[in-house]
C-alpha cells in the first residue's frame, strides 16, 4: 500500500492517529478537569453552613460582652462622677463660693479640672451637680437619659433610709 511520495495511503494513516491521538489527549484534558473542579472552590451550602457557624459564635459573644460592657460604663460614670464630686466639693469650699452651686461647664472654664477632661457620662450626657446647704451631690442619668428613675448614678450614693 507504501505509494511512496505521492502516496495517499500514509498521510491518511497518519492522520488517522494524529486524530486519535487528538481525541486521547482531550479526554485526558476532560478527565483532569473535572477532577479539578470537584476539589476547587466551594459551594453555596458550604460557604452558608459557614456563615451560620460564625453567627452563632458572635451571638454567644454578645451574649456575654453586652452585659460586661453595660456594667463598665456604669463603673466609668460612678468614677467620673466621684472625681467631679471631689472638685465641686473643694470648688464650693472656696472664697466667696459657699452659697453657689457650680455647673461641670463653670468648673471646667474655671480650670478647676482639666480642659480635657469628660464633663459627660458613659451616655454623653452633662453630668448635673445639685447642692443643699452643706452638700453637693453629682448626678447622672443614665442609660435612659432621664432624671429621676431607678437607674440614676447619685456620687455620694443616697442612704438606705431615704
Amino acid at each position: 500500500m507504501d505509494k511512496g511520495l505521492l502516496g495517499l495511503a500514509k498521510p491518511i494513516r497518519s492522520v488517522v492517529v494524529v486524530r486519535q491521538r487528538r481525541r486521547q489527549v482531550m479526554t485526558q484534558l476532560m478527565r483532569r478537569l473535572r477532577a479539578r473542579r470537584g476539589k476547587q472552590g466551594v459551594t453555596l451550602v458550604e460557604i452558608l453552613i459557614v456563615l451560620a457557624i460564625v453567627g452563632l459564635i458572635a451571638g454567644g459573644i454578645a451574649v456575654y460582652a453586652i452585659p460586661k460592657f453595660q456594667q463598665a460604663q456604669k463603673e466609668t460614670t460612678k468614677q467620673s462622677a466621684m472625681a467631679l464630686y471631689g472638685v465641686a466639693e473643694n470648688w464650693r469650699t472656696g472664697p466667696g463660693h459657699a452659697a453657689d452651686c457650680p455647673t461641670p461647664q463653670l468648673l471646667k472654664d474655671q480650670h478647676e479640672i482639666n480642659a480635657t477632661s469628660k464633663i459627660t457620662d458613659a451616655w454623653e450626657t452633662t453630668f448635673k451637680i445639685q447642692c443643699d446647704d452643706d452638700s453637693v451631690t453629682v448626678v447622672s442619668f443614665g442609660p435612659d437619659k432621664k432624671e429621676g428613675t431607678a437607674d440614676d448614678i447619685r456620687i455620694p450614693e443616697p442612704s438606705k433610709q431615704e
